[in-house]
């Protein structure tokens, strides 16, 4: 059992998991808002053995460095890489400090999201019709860019309501081919795919001018990776082209883009993460506790 735990920040736990904190801690506290600074940081962790947070603050050796008891870092929201992680990893592992994160918890709402907005701009539901006349998913040439969990899930969908589905990813996944999904180089599948889906870790930037150029007009682009999985200024000149359409559930997955970019016809944001849902608060509450388990050999 921890000695003392602290969430430095709200880290959506629904209230059944926060009650259960107090199993594996003496002593339990939950900031409800978010540190100003690493020096609030340090302040509210004080003695505190175990931490939590969430994506919008950082730990990083300026804070764990000043935090001598910390035996504990649990990340409630997505751990990736060390390199993209919002607590300095590296560091904490010197000081003999676990950290331990959590993932795939709000895809099914992502996979949701795709299936409205997709449904909508082809048959002009509420929005620009893509074609002349309105057209199905079925047959459709469907680009995956990533085929990890979100990304797959993603073209499972899509193939079930009978796209033509393409991917691209650092590693073949022979699974994915066994079923009809065909693998293609970046620039193939750009240039043969009438929708892409970027579904990139997080900090990956993969389309920049020449990948845009190969996209071309006509097409449509969704991101539902954390963050822009692409040059912003080559996503803004894209968009020029006659026919194009971006897709992104929230104003961060666009990246450093113009004042006046979320005001085009051709941009579509509804600035609500998808992938936050009830459920998907569940499933987020529960690998929270299991990861806290994990971490103190239970």
């Amino acid at each position: 059992m921890f000695n003392k735990l602290v969430a430095i920040e709200p880290v959506s736990l629904i209230p059944s998991a926060e009650e259960a904190l107090h199993q594996y801690a003496k002593e339990v506290v939950l900031y409800r808002d978010i540190p100003a600074s690493d020096d609030q940081i340090v302040q509210r962790i004080g003695n505190a053995d175990a931490v939590l947070l969430s994506y919008t603050s950082r730990m990083g050796k300026n804070v764990i460095e000043r935090c001598p008891n910390i035996r504990y870092i649990g990340m409630c929201c997505s751990l990736y890489s060390e390199e993209s992680a919002n607590v300095d990893i590296a560091y904490a592992r010197t000081r003999g400090i676990k950290v331990l994160g959590i993932r795939d918890y709000g895809d099914r709402g992502v996979v949701e999201y795709v299936l409205h907005e997709l449904t909508g701009i082809l048959h002009g539901f509420g929005m620009p019709m893509l074609r002349d006349e309105p057209v199905e998913i079925t047959g459709l040439k469907a680009g995956i860019i990533g085929l990890g969990v979100s990304g797959k899930m993603i073209a499972d969908a899509l193939q079930f309501m009978g796209a033509d589905i393409a991917y691209y990813s650092r590693t073949r996944k022979p699974d994915a081919e066994a079923v009809g999904m065909a693998y293609k180089p970046l620039a193939q599948l750009l240039t043969e795919s009438e929708v892409v889906f970027t579904c990139l870790n997080k900090n990956v930037l993969l389309l920049g001018k020449d990948e845009f150029a190969q996209l071309g007009a006509g097409k449509v682009l969704f991101n539902t990776s954390i963050g822009p999985g692409f040059d912003s200024a080559a996503l803004e000149q894209w968009l020029a082209l006659p026919g194009t359409h971006f897709f992104c559930d929230t104003r961060a997955a666009a990246g450093p883009v113009g004042e006046d970019f979320f005001a085009r016809e051709n941009v579509h944001c509804a600035n609500v993460s998808a992938g936050r849902t009830k459920q998907a608060f569940v499933l987020l509450s529960q690998k929270v506790l299991a990861n806290i388990r994990t971490a103190l050999g239970k």
